[in-house]
């Protein structure tokens, strides 16, 4: 089996074990995928100090900030990263329960900015 077939199973049982059968139903394929970071020259922040906040609504929350800021905000939104260049802060919002992935997907808000194709 290829190292990346033998990650996949063992991803899917970790969700499955961990967060339940539905756990990971959010989180589409892609987001397991690997990627390079930008060079640091090219990050709109490097130094960043980073919050966690956890929140019951983290779901409708994230997607009206996403209202607010005129983006588009179909789906379900698991977590968000607000972030500040001028202040090099970045504040991620999750629920209670919150995968590695989702965790990691956010972070690299915090020094990436905006990703999303």
């Amino acid at each position: 089996m290829p190292v990346f077939a033998c990650r996949r199973v063992v991803l899917a049982w970790w969700c499955v074990a961990l967060l339940g059968a539905q756990g990971c139903s959010v989180i589409p394929a892609h987001e397991y995928a690997e990627f390079a970071p930008l060079p640091k020259a090219q990050r709109p922040m490097e130094q960043v100090k980073i919050s966690w906040e956890v929140r019951d609504d983290a779901s409708d929350y994230c997607k009206q900030r996403q209202l607010n800021k005129g983006v588009s905000a179909e789906g379900q939104h698991v977590a968000c990263a607000i972030w500040s260049v001028q202040r090099q802060e970045c504040r991620i919002v999750t629920g209670p329960v919150v995968s590695h992935v989702v965790l990691g997907h956010e972070v690299r808000h915090c020094f990436e900015g905006h990703f999303h194709p």
